[in-house]
């Protein structure tokens, strides 16, 4: 049986993502903070949620960025959330962060200021929004392009590489949903979260070779 790690640094929506993974049938799953024990995983999940200078402290503090650029190379590897932003260079939050820079780009802010159509939009970014499929990937297999997920988030993603932008959203303004590189694949949205569709996206990410 395959193993899945959830990375545990403290900082994530952990057991909900490592229930949603059993619910798929994607194997053993295991929430663990030992490098051996993530090191040994068939796949990985990178979670997070929280204010990404706490994350990324934890994060440096236990030697994660180094396991996580090991680990995201030679097998599939799923970013989740603030798991997605902590692989990104840099973040503008809490007066700047930098981050892991497994993708090119920046995290930015939504702003308090965000109107569409004349209309004021509440940040943080909260709820069901559309994602728009820019690019082919395995993980979308079986999800029908626009579907919605469940979003939770005041910072969005401008990647330095369109073409590892795999997945749009928009919400005053476009912004990175998923992307992708290699057995990399990350997310903004929450799968654990998102019903029929999350559950469609963890499943195929069980039974993802890595390659694309």
């Amino acid at each position: 049986m395959q193993t899945v790690a959830v990375i545990d640094y403290g900082m994530g929506n952990l057991h909900s993502v490592a229930k949603a993974l059993e619910h798929v049938g994607a194997g053993r799953v295991l929430v663990s903070s030992d490098a051996r024990v993530i090191r040994e995983a068939d796949r990985v999940v990178f979670p997070g949620v929280g204010a990404i200078r706490d994350c990324m402290a934890e994060i440096r503090r236990l030697g994660f960025d180094e396991l996580v650029r090991e680990v995201s190379q030679d097998r599939p590897f799923l970013g989740i959330c603030v798991g997605m932003q902590a692989l990104m260079e840099h973040s503008e939050e809490n007066d700047g962060v930098d981050c892991i820079g497994l993708f090119p780009g920046r995290v930015r802010f939504f702003g308090q200021d965000l109107v569409e159509d004349g209309e004021r939009l509440k940040v943080p970014h909260m709820g069901w929004n559309e994602v728009f499929q820019n690019i082919d990937h395995p993980l979308w297999h079986s999800i029908p392009d626009l579907a919605r997920f469940y979003f939770v988030h005041s910072y969005y993603i401008e990647a330095g590489n369109p073409r590892q932008v795999v997945g749009r959203g928009h919400y005053g303004k476009d912004f990175a949903a998923a992307l992708a590189e290699g057995s990399r694949f990350a997310v903004q949205f929450h799968p654990e979260k998102s019903h029929s569709h999350g559950l469609q996206l963890l499943q195929n990410f069980a039974a993802w070779d890595g390659r694309w």
